[in-house]
């Protein structure tokens, strides 16, 4: 009998064992950027600029030493006769790629950059306003983050650019459980959408086309092998404790009959 006990004590700790072993993540699995060497300097070669796409929100505001003469440049909604604060109307960029701008009409601005606007609009005001001051900004600037990060979500871009890794430490970072190296950008062109996969214990990553995000990028972080193999047990553990209840219920139903 104590043999019996002693094999089944070995048994039990060579399971937890393998458990363990199995269990646990590599260094391969979880660190970012293991090819990079110490001291080793990088030059940032993506010289991305973002362009506006069709159904942005533009805010475009035109100011000169003379306030009046860029009133009509400028549209609000509300007025301080009404008992409202005047707030300032944005833009949207159409199908066709155009805004609609007082005075001037209709504008192609899809494809273009901020800077690439702004010399559009000097040339075209320069018949009606001396230096104008153009400021522009995109108002709808988001990147979704999904899958295996600690706070999936939607979030809004303050300034004109957001790098993959910084969208990503916006979400919390990964989880444990979550690749790294088959990261998933999916982005809008004119209604197409492009899937890049990124791998981020490369640090070739940083010279990838979608390091820097666009308006609207999608990041999708897969589940590792791990991570998957628990949700498929977690879900066979739900049905076999359902079966077993319904059993053990009709089981009771029948000895109260009898």
């Amino acid at each position: 009998m104590g043999i019996i006990k002693k094999e089944g004590l070995h048994l039990v700790l060579l399971a937890t064992i393998a458990l363990l072993v199995t269990s646990c993540a590599s260094r391969k699995d979880v660190v970012y950027f293991q090819n990079s060497n110490n001291f080793e300097t990088l030059v940032d070669k993506n010289t991305f600029s973002p362009k506006f796409k069709v159904d942005d929100l533009v805010g475009i505001h035109i100011s000169t030493l003379n306030p009046e003469a860029s009133v009509p440049f400028n549209l609000f909604r509300g007025s301080q006769e009404d008992g409202m604060r005047p707030e300032q109307v944005d833009y949207l960029v159409d199908q066709d790629g155009e805004i609609d701008f007082p005075v001037i009409g209709k504008i192609k601005i899809a494809g273009l950059s901020p800077e690439e606007v702004r010399v559009l609009l000097r040339e075209k005001l320069s018949d009606y306003l001396k230096d104008p001051i153009i400021n522009i900004r995109l108002r709808n600037f988001t990147v979704t983050v999904l899958g295996d990060v600690n706070n999936p979500g939607t979030y809004r871009v303050e300034g004109e650019r957001i790098t993959l890794l910084e969208a990503i430490g916006l979400a919390g970072d990964l989880t444990i459980k979550g690749r790294r190296d088959n990261v998933m950008v999916i982005r809008d062109f004119d209604g197409t959408k492009v899937y890049t996969k990124v791998d981020l214990t490369d640090k070739e990553v940083l010279n990838s086309p979608v390091y820097y995000l666009t308006q609207n990028d999608v990041v999708y972080i897969e589940p590792n092998k791990s991570a998957v193999t628990a949700s498929s047990l977690d879900n066979r553990a739900g049905l076999y404790v359902s079966i077993i209840s319904t059993l053990i219920t009709s089981a009771i139903i029948l000895i109260t009959r009898n």
